[in-house]
């Protein structure tokens, strides 16, 4: 049960209701972490904008789904696990290629985004060369840690607001 009210899109403040109206039409339903972020019209703003950016940036759906399978699998979001899974598996990764993004293995993305996630961005030299040497550029160290950023936000909602996981449920 959630711990934080979950709202439908009645239940919301208006100025959020279009957003959940676009959020649903698009994913064919609306997930519950919406309707906990609908409690916040300005959250639920901050966070679609910053997909949207994110969407135009270098990093590629797959990579954008690595970078979140890593930093919810050291956040331990059971709900960003099931849903980004599903995302990943859309975006072209395998369910091996899934895993070791989980466990920030597999490729240099999911080794630096675990990396930023479980030292709360407190990287050393030697961990930024190895991006570095792995082909990540400048560009690209900067939108993965905005995409852990946005991920961090989410697990940690769904996280306090354990809402029930409305995608298919992965192993832990």
């Amino acid at each position: 049960m959630a711990r934080v009210q979950s709202l439908s899109i009645g239940q919301a403040p208006a100025s959020a209701q279009a957003s959940l109206h676009a959020v649903e039409k698009a994913m064919g339903f609306l997930p519950n972490s919406f309707r906990i972020l609908a409690n916040s019209p300005a959250a639920l703003g901050a966070y679609l904008q910053a997909q949207q950016q994110l969407s135009k940036g270098e990093l590629s759906a797959a990579e954008r789904e690595t970078v979140a399978l890593a930093v919810s699998q050291v956040s331990n979001c059971e709900y960003c696990l099931a849903a980004h899974s599903l995302f990943a598996s859309k975006a072209g990764l395998s369910d091996d290629a899934i895993r070791a993004a989980r466990d920030g293995e597999g490729n240099a993305i999911a080794v630096f985004a675990s990396k930023v996630a479980s030292q709360r961005g407190r990287l050393s030299d030697g961990d930024i060369a190895a991006a570095r040497d792995a082909g990540i550029t400048d560009s690209r160290i900067v939108e993965i840690i905005a995409v852990a950023a946005q991920l961090t936000f989410t697990n940690f909602l769904n996280n306090v607001a354990r809402p029930d996981v409305d995608f298919p449920a992965v192993e832990a």
